[in-house]
């Protein structure tokens, strides 16, 4: 992995190290600080919240202790943080406070999405409860002392979330490209097969089949990774609005946006989403591994 970031890094492209975080300690002088490089640690919230999320105690701890250390040796750093059902508006606005008194330099925030192969189905939020969710979460975000909320993410894309813009997922905006090849579509539907070339895959992926109304599986999903692509692409072709986007924040009451009509077969519909809190989930004895990925850009 050290090879691997130095080598996108002295081609001037931007690397996000994304890390739980367990074994950066041990790795971390390995790396360099570079502008171009910002190592993304995942916290899904607060102690007991985050350590609920990875069914293992004394991860938020560490990944704290990971974030310090490498502020302090001249690092950027980022948090990611996946929301799931159950989540406290109160209880995410302090862990956004809390992440910012770290000195990260932004957030990267999703609400979960329901994949196929996730070994439980029952912790994921549903469209219409994620822009509730969010609507909360973002009500809170006003006259709040201490260091303002910085999100990594454009101000359409958090508009999204709060529900007040209709958008189809754009997959080939933010591809995967692993061992196997590029991913099709995304990282998220991981049994549909893998392309040889990028050429490939922006050509021969019936992309059609894919997004919300389109595929079921797609319904729920307001992942950052197909539709922060679709927010950008919205405030080139609309920047006065992306700018009142920016300057306002998201609308946080009124009306949402209308969803996207459904255009399969309620027959090809199966439940993927209930509403049951993470804190539900047993935890289980994990092993100390690192999950690092790499997110160029």
């Amino acid at each position: 992995m050290p090879q691997i970031v130095a080598g996108i890094v002295a081609r001037k492209k931007f690397v996000y190290l994304c890390t739980n975080a367990i074994l950066l300690a041990k790795h971390i002088d390995e790396y360099r600080p570079s502008p171009y490089l910002t190592f993304s640690i995942h916290l899904d919230g607060n102690r007991q919240r985050h350590d609920e999320s990875v069914c293992q105690e004394g991860v938020f701890d560490k990944a704290v202790a990971a974030i310090e250390l490498a502020r302090s040796k001249g690092f950027r750093v980022t948090v990611n943080c996946t929301l799931f059902s159950g989540e406290d508006p109160d209880d995410v606005a302090d862990f956004f406070d809390t992440a910012m008194k770290l000195g990260i330099e932004g957030i990267t925030v999703s609400p979960g999405y329901s994949y196929h192969h996730a070994p439980r189905q029952d912790v994921f939020l549903g469209r219409t409860a994620s822009k509730q969710l969010f609507r909360g979460i973002f009500s809170r975000r006003k006259n709040r002392p201490g260091i303002p909320w910085s999100f990594n993410h454009s101000g359409l894309f958090l508009d999204f979330l709060a529900g007040n813009q209709t958008y189809q997922c754009t997959p080939w905006s933010n591809p995967t490209y692993n061992v196997f090849g590029w991913q099709r579509p995304c990282y998220l539907l991981s049994d549909e097969g893998y392309a040889d070339s990028y050429k490939s895959l922006i050509e021969d992926t019936e992309w059609d089949k894919y997004g919300v109304g389109k595929n079921p599986r797609c319904d729920n999903c307001m992942a950052h990774c197909g539709f922060e692509g679709t927010a950008v692409n919205d405030a080139f072709s609309h920047p006065f609005k992306a700018l009142m986007a920016s300057l306002r924040g998201p609308r946080v009451e009124g009306p949402m946006a209308p969803e996207l009509p459904i255009q399969y077969s309620e027959a090809a519909r199966y439940a993927t989403v209930a509403a049951i809190p993470v804190a539900q989930v047993k935890k289980r004895p994990v092993r100390e591994t690192d999950d690092s990925t790499v997110e160029p850009h």
